[in-house]
């Protein structure tokens, strides 16, 4: 039976491919399994969102509107105001703001509501999250990928782009701090791309679901309504911001995050959205407002992710080039030797330690693939096991 042929473009996912990359493979019987791979926050959720949920139960028996609750969205507009220093009242939660079932399933059904035109330009980080990717193919696009090398902080070189593929962009994706780099755009970062935007006709959308994860508590990651805020952007046009409590308050499953900025464009993809289908049930909103209005479990939060920075960087530093993050919770390190698959499977059966190669997290671009012979590592085990995962790595090096 024929289906869409836009399917046929989707890529493997990185963690289908790291499984038949580990196929056959067995960790040793002698030592526990630590798994570095998958970003799935370990620590525990705050109390006052589970008890929240537990008490709105009886919500399960309605349906839920597509923008929310007004007070999921004013509670959202008020952290957003709180957390990036916004011009009062400049967020308006009946126009600015809507929540979503997680920012995965709103950066995708983003590009449908976007693109403009089949052929259109989808810019995104590489290597970056896969879901920019198959946005831009089911929406009927073309990605263009930009690389993230160490050269340039890990962040894409916007001035690497032709104004041609500028003026042929819809959407260009953007993720600070950066899956799986860590890097953060700062201020002027955000405020060239916004300038660029504008000069071009693209919407930006920029996934900050890692904003909360840092190591210095008083030099937080910029936003872009901050970024367009502060470059007199109080409308916050073509910007649209993507946040998650999945990291900031290690409540994944709850699939509970939001999407905010220019009203014009928030309005018609909550159009969209009416057809889609993608809204969240009531228990899960009050669950939400609990959490987006308490800092104490996110501060706590960074201060448990800085202690296995401190743990592990110092061991795998010793034996691999080892960025330091500016933020999330991923260590991107490359191997002074070696290929990073062999080293994958090597770290599985030797060393019982599951990582991800580098190349699965990004496409090749130039004729190179910028993540090659690089792991990602996520920090979401306690931090004794983080440690213990970082000796056996370092020695298979």
């Amino acid at each position: 039976m024929a289906m869409n042929p836009r399917l046929d473009r989707l890529q493997p996912y990185p963690f289908e491919r790291l499984a038949r990359l580990l196929e056959g493979a067995a960790p040793p019987q002698a030592l526990d399994l630590i798994s570095l791979a998958i970003g799935e926050p370990q620590h525990a959720p705050p109390d006052a969102a589970l008890d929240a949920l537990t008490r709105a139960l009886s919500g399960f028996s309605r349906y839920p509107a597509t923008r929310g609750l007004p007070e999921l969205r004013q509670a959202i507009a008020d952290w957003l105001t709180r957390r990036f220093g916004l011009p009062a009242q400049s967020v308006d939660p009946d126009r600015h703001v809507m929540p979503v079932a997680g920012t995965r399933e709103a950066l995708f059904s983003f590009a449908q509501a976007v693109v403009r035109q089949p052929g259109a330009i989808v810019a995104m980080p590489n290597p970056g999250y896969q879901i920019y990717e198959g946005a831009a193919f089911l929406a009927g696009a073309e990605p263009l990928y930009l690389d993230c090398p160490a050269d340039t902080g890990f962040l894409p070189d916007l001035d690497a782009v032709t104004p041609a593929q500028w003026q042929a962009c819809d959407l260009l994706y953007l993720c600070s701090p950066g899956n799986p780099t860590g890097a953060v755009a700062p201020l002027d970062y955000l405020q060239h791309a916004l300038a660029l935007a504008e000069r071009h006709d693209f919407v930006i959308a920029s996934d900050e679901c890692y904003s909360e994860i840092y190591p210095d508590e008083s030099a937080p990651p910029a936003g872009l309504l901050e970024a367009a805020a502060q470059a007199g952007n109080t409308e916050f046009t073509r910007c649209m911001v993507f946040h998650s409590l999945s990291k900031r308050s290690n409540l994944p499953g709850l699939r509970s995050g939001f999407v905010a900025g220019d009203a014009a464009v928030l309005g018609e993809y909550a159009r969209y959205r009416t057809y889609h289908g993608s809204t969240l049930p009531l228990p899960t909103q009050a669950a939400s407002i609990a959490a987006w209005q308490d800092e104490n479990h996110v501060r706590d939060n960074r201060a448990a992710y800085r202690e296995k920075f401190a743990a592990v960087q110092p061991v795998l530093g010793a034996v691999m080039d080892v960025p330091e993050p500016q933020g999330a919770f991923y260590l991107w390190p490359a191997l002074k030797r070696g290929d990073d698959e062999a080293f994958t499977r090597r770290a599985l059966v030797e060393q019982a330690v599951r990582v991800v190669p580098g190349r699965y997290l990004a496409r090749e671009s130039g004729g190179r693939n910028p993540g090659e012979n690089r792991l990602r590592l996520s920090l979401v085990a306690e931090t004794q096991a983080c440690r213990e995962a970082a000796e056996r790595l370092a020695r298979l090096t």
